[in-house]
């Protein structure tokens, strides 16, 4: 194998396909980049057997050919190299040469054979999203995804089709996170998607992608992202019943401004840590949202303004939980609902229905 190409678009692929690899394996082929020519295009690969990513990249080809090149070491050598435009070349016993300028390396590749074929979607289904819309439905849920619950489903993401739209749904036992788009997509479909694999599909979305094409097969999914691919097995497990989680009736409701709650529990926040983990008390009192907090450090008080309806409550909450939920809202005021003390905290858009955001409350003691 032989061919020229760019630094740059080498340099950003091995990059991003690097992250697909696997940091240690039985396998050593698994540990690196698979390197090939394919109908005039350099095509590289990382493959962890849970997550692969493949991309093409332009390049002069003089001799087609493949390898598995040792994807820290190759990664670090590309990202280092002095010139623009890089030669790579392979002899019979598997030798890498990689020049750029006056610098040169010789490392040790390993049989393109040897790295395993990444599974196929062939008879699956195909839906396609803009992606900037499936970019926030991601990062807007991908914060309540478990990564200590023992049930796998709860590991990965549910997507959810029906009449046309697409939820995205995440729950870790003390949070739960919705997030709804229409999708010209005909019929009803579920399956749980990774979150490692959300992750990696969310990094490669950037403001120049269009659209991603998602093919949904029994057991695998690839989503195709301008010229990467990600595919991943799904989780093959029973998602919990979440729509029966969400309450549906509420005694109080607060319209507040999205950012000034966000500083005022981060004010509260400074008196807690990881040994402290006091909730923060919250008295909903009239026009006015009272926050305090009491642990061995100190106390803190602070008052927000908010439009509030119906009854007044005391309610304590986990300071990090309310705060991821409420910096993925992506909105300027919110729409929280509550069912007295002990039932789950619902935050909403202050207009219209694109996610519910749900907190589970801490019982407070009687001391204040």
């Amino acid at each position: 194998m032989k061919f020229s190409c760019s630094k740059q678009k080498l340099n950003e692929a091995v990059l991003n396909v690097q992250r697909a690899v696997s940091q240690k394996s039985t396998m050593p082929a698994l540990e690196g980049i698979l390197i090939r020519t394919i109908n005039g295009k350099l095509v590289l690969t990382g493959y962890d057997l849970e997550i692969g990513i493949t991309t093409s990249i332009d390049a002069m080809i003089y001799e087609d050919g493949g390898v598995v090149a040792s994807a820290r070491l190759f990664s670090e050598i590309i990202r280092r190299m002095p010139e623009e435009q890089i030669e790579i070349e392979t002899d019979s016993k598997l030798t890498i040469y990689i020049t750029s300028g006056k610098s040169d390396y010789k490392i040790i590749g390993l049989p393109d054979k040897d790295f395993p074929e990444l599974p196929s979607v062939t008879a699956g289904e195909s839906m396609t999203i803009k992606g900037d819309t499936l970019k926030s439905m991601i990062r807007q849920t991908i914060y309540a995804i478990s990564d200590k619950d023992i049930k796998p489903a709860h590991k990965g993401s549910l997507f959810e089709i029906e009449n046309k739209s697409l939820k995205i749904v995440s729950v870790d036992g003390y949070r739960l996170a919705v997030r709804k788009e229409p999708i010209d997509f005909e019929g009803d479909k579920k399956f749980i998607v990774p979150g490692k694999s959300l992750a990696e599909v969310e990094k490669l979305i950037t403001d120049n992608t269009s659209e991603v094409t998602i093919n949904v097969g029994s057991r695998h999914i690839i989503f195709k992202i301008d010229e990467y691919s990600i595919i991943t097995r799904l989780i093959e497990d029973e998602f919990m019943n979440y729509k029966s989680a969400i309450p549906t009736a509420h005694s109080t409701e607060i319209k507040v401004n999205t950012r000034k709650f966000i500083n005022t529990i981060d004010r509260m926040s400074l008196l807690l840590n990881e040994r402290m983990k006091n909730p923060i008390r919250c008295s909903i009192d009239s026009s006015l949202i009272k926050t305090s907090c009491n642990t061995p450090l100190g106390q803190a008080y602070d008052e927000l303004d908010a439009e509030i309806t119906g009854e007044d409550l005391e309610i304590g909450f986990d300071n990090r939980y309310m705060m991821d939920a409420l910096k993925n809202t992506d909105t300027d005021e919110v729409k929280i609902h509550m069912n007295g003390p002990l039932s789950p905290i619902v935050i909403m858009p202050g207009e219209g229905d694109s996610f519910i955001f749900l907190v589970l409350p801490v019982r407070l003691r009687n001391d204040k």
